[in-house]
C-alpha cells in the first residue's frame, strides 16, 4: 500500500514539473530535469533527433531514447504516434536540431520540449549515457 501510494505521489509530482514548464510557455528542460523526470515519470520519452552515427558516438545517447533524425521526423510521425499522450522531450547534440523538431512537434499537436543544451551539457553534467 505505501509502495502505491509513492508511485502515485511520485508520478503526480513529475506531471505537476511538466505541466508547470508548459504553462509558464518555457518550451525548453534543462538535462537534469529530464534525467529526474526519467527517474519518476513514465510519461516521458526522450527523442533522439541526431543522426545515427552521432547516436552511436562518442557522446553515447539516452538510455531508452528514439532515434528519428531531424531531417526525417515529419515523415516519420506516425511511428511517435504512441506517444501523442505522453511528453516528448527532443535532444540533439548541443540543442539546435532538438529545438526545431520540439516546435514541429508542437505545431503537429504533441507535447514536446528541447532539451536544452542537448548532449553535449547531458555529458558535462556527467548524466549516464548508453554507448554502442
Amino acid at each position: 500500500m505505501v509502495k502505491l501510494f509513492y508511485l502515485i505521489a511520485v508520478g503526480v509530482a513529475g506531471f505537476g514539473l511538466i505541466m508547470m514548464i508548459q504553462e509558464s510557455g518555457r518550451k525548453v528542460i534543462s538535462t537534469k530535469e529530464v534525467y529526474e523526470l526519467m527517474q519518476k515519470d513514465t510519461n516521458v520519452v526522450v527523442l533522439d533527433v541526431r543522426t545515427p552515427a552521432e547516436y552511436r558516438g562518442e557522446l553515447g545517447h539516452v538510455k531508452g531514447s528514439i532515434l528519428i533524425p531531424v531531417q526525417e521526423l515529419e515523415g516519420r510521425l506516425h511511428e511517435l504516434e504512441p506517444f501523442r499522450n505522453k511528453t516528448i522531450l527532443a535532444i540533439c547534440r548541443s540543442g539546435n536540431r532538438s529545438s526545431r523538431a520540439a516546435t514541429l512537434l508542437n505545431e503537429k499537436g504533441f507535447k514536446a520540449l528541447n532539451v536544452e543544451g542537448g548532449m553535449l551539457k547531458w555529458n558535462k553534467e556527467k548524466l549516464p549515457v548508453e554507448k554502442e
